[in-house]
């Protein structure tokens, strides 16, 4: 197991395969740096140095109580890109972790980052506010954060029908990727997965969108049940300087396991422009 230790004793956990251009995968809440399998494998077969951590708290690194807040998040990740020596990278995140991209290209990255990619990612922002009147009410994340407490075992599983679209007709159900959802769920810490809620729901990347520079491409579901297309990736879209948009007809969240041969080849052919 490779592991670094960060300035605040925290332990991250890592994956680092291959040479060439080094892309980072970013992963979502509550899961791990397995939940790009398709992706890493994809990628290091193609030349490319590929890198996945575990967020602190999530899979197999440190389950601290401390420090989950998407400053941090990024931190770490500026920590790990420092360890590792990776120039030129390119950062990938899914849901979550595409906040956590896009915050650390604003803060850390400059630099050190070339490209960024955002995918069914929860910025600008969630949660239904003054400013964010159509954005999701602040009840559903409280309904998951009741969930994430005390029933989280079955929650979990529950949730990865909508997570993969397995609620819509004709949706071709695979048990295995229920199951593997619920173990890098059940593998992180409960302390940690509760507070991220918070941190993805409100969190604000408004800003962190309006100032980088480098491409971002936003990919995204039109039929995603867990962070709607509309108050997401179509916002995004607009505030970024150098974005490219690609929306998929019926594709649902965790369309990067589900439809990895599309979103990996969507994926690569923009890498290479």
């Amino acid at each position: 197991m490779s592991t670094i230790k960060l300035k605040d004793g925290v332990e991250i956990f890592y994956k680092d395969w291959g040479t060439g251009q080094p892309i980072v995968f970013h992963h979502g809440w509550p899961l791990s740096s397995e939940d790009w399998d398709a992706q890493l494998f994809f990628f290091l077969e193609r030349g490319y140095r590929v890198i996945a951590h575990d967020r602190r708290g999530h899979g197999r690194s440190t389950q601290t109580p401390y420090g989950h807040d998407m400053d941090t998040y990024a931190s770490d990740v500026y920590e790990l890109v420092k360890a590792l020596d990776l120039k030129d990278a390119i950062h990938v995140g899914h849901s979550t972790g595409g906040g956590e991209v896009i915050r650390y290209a604003n803060k850390f990255g400059k630099g050190l980052i070339s490209k960024a990619v955002l995918i069914s990612a929860v910025p600008p922002v969630m949660v239904k506010s003054e400013a964010n009147p159509d954005g999701v009410d602040i009840s559903v994340f409280d309904d998951i954060r009741n969930n994430t407490a005390n029933h989280r075992s079955q929650f979990y599983f529950d949730l990865t029908v909508p997570f993969y679209g397995y609620n819509r007709e004709g949706a071709k159900v695979s048990s295995g990727i229920q199951h593997n959802w619920w173990r890098q769920g059940m593998m992180g810490s409960i302390k940690a997965h509760y507070d991220c809620i918070k941190v993805f729901s409100e969190t604000d990347f408004t800003e962190d969108l309006k100032n980088v520079d480098i491409p971002v491409l936003i990919m995204h579901g039109d039929d995603d049940q867990i962070v709607p297309y509309a108050n997401s990736a179509v916002k995004a879209a607009k505030l970024v300087k150098n974005g490219t948009l690609i929306t998929y007809p019926g594709f649902p969240h965790g369309m990067p396991t589900t439809e990895h041969e599309t979103i990996n080849k969507d994926l690569l052919e923009w890498i290479k422009k």
